[in-house]
């Protein structure tokens, strides 16, 4: 069933646990709900912002990556002691809703406030069955911050499986909210994280007796990383580390960065081939050194940067557009939110439990204080909806979303009295008048 609603809310935000629940006439109406969904599209949102025409199921995975380095209990001058690195992932997917079950749900999720937890709503029905008649869809993978979970971006989870793709949400070991050891641990860890869902993810596929079994095109795969997570999706873009990055303060002992440095003989021959398509979201580490031009030559792959172009965490003339000036050899964009922060894209907005305390610790690891949290949400969708069916599914169509005005303040909007675009008009397409205002979309091919 094709879903078109546009929900209408103040708030929004995103869980753990899911318990299968159905809206309520508040959530769905036009009336302000203080709910956290994940779901919503604000009034003005861009087009491609709206949920797809699949119904949506979830379920949650333990995973488990044997002899992986155990980099907290690495010594200097040691040998790598190794470890069973074990990750849970949350997984998105097209589903076949039985005969009366009825979409929506509920999770439960740790926020940035270790002492709190919040209560998301979203359009996923929990352990609800695969979608088989379809066929295989494209895999997603989702990398959090520093520290995060696996529901930091969990509106882009529910979205992206509404148009016909299976996504996979990571809790990164030592990284999330209640387990946030040194950074040392996600220095190195965080690629071979991301390299490693996408294989479990192949074998799940594999698997006869697995209910994923058939539904999972591993071979066709989008990386979307945050900040930490936009470290380690640079990297397995082909941007190995530099130097600099291997002998960082907080780098691993022993140089267990050089695997995955430019300088290594064998980075290029450790990347996955099956990774088609990018998109870092703030992604933190050039401002202190991680890469050079050399290393970032290397980034082969179609990528969509994100950025605010006030990120004072990963920094944005010497950070993010850096990284994206001299990723010469890939066909890239850069969407960038005028004034935005570190937080302006990608988490969930600030959830309602935050509302009232006097103690606000981790609500503005939510928020950014030029944008709303839902609008930057939505313009994201949108974008990264255009730019992953155009390199995975190869809806060229799509291009023409990407394609448009550097700034969005110097586009034209005109319309005849039909409706129709004059020959001037030159506004972004799917935005209504005055809505692109805020966003540039700068443009590199290789």
């Amino acid at each position: 069933m094709i879903r078109k609603r546009v929900l209408f809310a103040l708030l929004i935000i995103t869980s753990g646990s899911l318990m299968n629940s159905t809206p309520t006439d508040a959530q769905t109406s036009s009336a302000p709900a203080l709910v956290n969904r994940i779901d919503l599209v604000r009034p003005g949102a861009p087009e491609l912002a709206r949920h797809g025409q699949y119904n949506i199921g979830v379920r949650t995975l333990h995973l488990v990556d044997p002899g992986r380095p155990d980099i907290i209990n690495l010594r200097a001058g040691q040998p790598t002691p190794v470890y069973d690195r074990e990750l849970t992932v949350e997984v998105w997917y097209p589903a076949q809703l039985a005969s009366g079950q009825q979409a929506g749900g509920s999770y439960q999720t740790l926020t940035r406030n270790t002492s709190l937890s919040a209560t998301l709503h979203g359009s996923a029905v929990r352990d609800a069955d695969v979608l088989k008649s379809a066929g295989a869809f494209p895999l997603i993978v989702l990398s959090h911050g520093y520290p995060g979970n696996r529901m930091l971006m969990s509106h882009l989870g529910e979205n992206l499986a509404s148009k016909g793709y299976v996504v996979v949400s990571i809790d990164h070991t030592d990284s999330i909210y209640d387990d946030q050891k040194v950074i040392t641990s996600t220095l190195y860890n965080r690629a071979p994280d991301q390299r490693f869902v996408i294989s479990a993810m192949a074998d799940t596929n594999a698997d006869r007796t697995h209910f994923l079994h058939g539904v999972i095109n591993a071979d066709n795969t989008g990386l979307i990383g945050f900040s930490m997570g936009g470290y380690g999706a640079v990297n397995n873009l082909g941007a190995g580390y530099s130097e600099t990055g291997v002998s960082f303060l907080g780098s691993p002992p022993n140089r267990l960065l050089q695997d995955m440095a430019a300088s290594n003989p064998d980075f290029r021959g450790s990347l996955d081939p099956r990774i088609k398509a990018g998109v870092p979201i703030a992604p933190w580490g050039m401002n202190n050194g991680f890469w050079d031009a050399e290393g970032l030559a290397g980034l082969t792959v179609p990528t969509l940067f994100v950025a605010g172009d006030a990120d004072t965490t990963s920094g944005y003339e010497n950070g993010i557009k850096a990284i994206f000036d001299q990723a010469v050899n890939s066909d890239r964009y850069m969407l960038v939110f005028k004034n935005g922060g570190h937080s302006s894209a990608a988490p969930i907005p600030m959830p309602v439990e935050f509302y009232g305390r006097e103690d606000q610790t981790g609500a503005g690891h939510y928020t950014d204080g030029v944008w709303d949290t839902l609008l930057t949400n939505n313009i994201l969708q949108h974008f990264v909806t255009a730019f992953l069916d155009l390199h995975l599914k190869g809806k060229s169509e799509q291009r023409e979303y990407l394609e448009v005005v550097e700034d969005g303040a110097q586009a034209v909007y005109s319309l005849n009295h039909e409706g129709v675009p004059n020959p001037h008009h030159t506004y972004w397409k799917g935005f209504s008048q005055g809505s692109a205002v805020g966003l540039k979309m700068l443009r590199g091919q290789p």
